[in-house]
């Protein structure tokens, strides 16, 4: 007669799956379903890697050749435990919306303190035939140069990895989209990555001219006649740096990372700004960007950075949704209290329901 195995044998043997999905768990708290596959339109350039015969094709589509296919599309985008239900959500509405969705290469960019391993698990279960890459980001060397902001959350140092694209991408990449986690897009991410960039500029964003450009600094620099002369001969207007089409080649040529730093250095001994990642990007480049529609960035739906209030949409049509703010769409609808407009994210949420089983 065979002996019986322990109570505590037999558990382990019935819940090998449920122990092996743990691991995940452990660092990235939600579990998220598998996307929906998406194909290029008949129209599309074509490159072996989107060739579903292929049957090495998942183990090499992060080689070179994938990524520094010149009909690629580039979007960089962070990722993180914290955020990640919004990115899968940013990811599904990207490869949607777009005409050529397999030609989309991922740029993810994690701490690199983070559970690589988790992130790229998390990512892969979901968009089993995804292209990307996961670039450790050495947030401690930054963090030095971070001076606290009117919120918490905009001192995350994976926040100032924006600034650091053009030494994390390989030097292939030339152009990428830079996109929030906090946005779904309703339009195809070629026409957004398309953006035409005069030779004297270095990126593309949409600029708000009517905002009160000067309440992003303090009266510190405005007293000071050599710091408020940063300005001069601009146009300065506010932009937010959620969502920028970058040339990477000219970034690179003038070290514009170097000069992002610097301001960021002159505020830990002046205290000329109060918000975070942004006032950096402004000094830098405010006045002299390649204006985007409007529609490529309808931006503050999450509120202010204080309460998180309910926004309606700017007036016109409308290409990418952003909840730039406080409130973050996928709180508000697990807290019960959503604003109207989450209604448009809540489609792209991947998030598997509590107890919910795989058939």
């Amino acid at each position: 007669m065979k002996p019986k195995l322990p109570l505590f044998f037999l558990l382990l043997t019935i819940n090998t799956s449920l122990l092996t999905q743990s691991v995940l768990t452990s660092t990235i708290p939600q579990q998220f379903k598998q996307a929906p596959k998406f194909y290029n339109s008949p129209q599309c350039p074509n490159n072996s890697f989107n060739d579903d015969s292929d049957n090495d094709n998942n183990d090499n589509k992060n080689n070179k050749d994938v990524v520094c296919w010149n009909e690629a599309i580039h979007v960089a985008m962070t990722l993180d435990a914290a955020y990640i239900r919004g990115s899968m959500a940013a990811v599904v509405s990207i490869l949607q919306h777009a005409s050529c969705p397999q030609n989309v290469f991922f740029h993810f960019v994690a701490s690199a303190s983070a559970d690589a391993s988790a992130l790229r698990a998390a990512v892969s279960a979901s968009f089993p035939d995804l292209n990307f890459q996961i670039y450790p980001f050495r947030d401690s060397e930054v963090a030095g140069l971070i001076s606290t902001s009117i919120r918490s959350a905009l001192d995350c140092p994976l926040n100032y990895a924006r600034s650091y694209l053009a030494d994390l991408l390989p030097p292939c990449v030339s152009r990428v989209v830079y996109l929030d986690s906090d946005l779904v897009l309703v339009d195809d991410i070629a026409k957004l990555s398309g953006t035409p960039i005069p030779e004297d500029k270095v990126l593309a964003a949409p600029e708000y001219c009517n905002a009160n450009f000067t309440s992003y600094f303090t009266p510190t620099l405005w007293s000071n006649p050599s710091l408020s002369l940063t300005f001069a001969n601009r146009r300065a207007c506010y932009f937010n740096t959620g969502v920028m089409v970058i040339d990477l080649d000219r970034w690179r040529a003038d070290d514009y990372t170097k000069q992002i730093e610097e301001w960021m250095e002159l505020q830990k001994r002046m205290r000329i700004y109060e918000l975070g990642s942004l006032p950096p990007f402004l000094l830098v480049f405010a006045g002299n960007i390649a204006p985007v529609d409007h529609r490529w960035n309808q931006h503050g739906l999450g509120g202010d950075n204080f309460r998180g209030l309910c926004r309606a949409l700017h007036p016109g049509p409308v290409s990418l949704l952003h909840w730039s703010g406080k409130g973050k769409p996928w709180a508000r609808l697990d807290a019960g209290r959503p604003c109207p407009l989450d209604a448009l994210w809540a489609p792209y949420d991947l998030l598997k329901p509590p107890f919910s089983f795989d058939s």
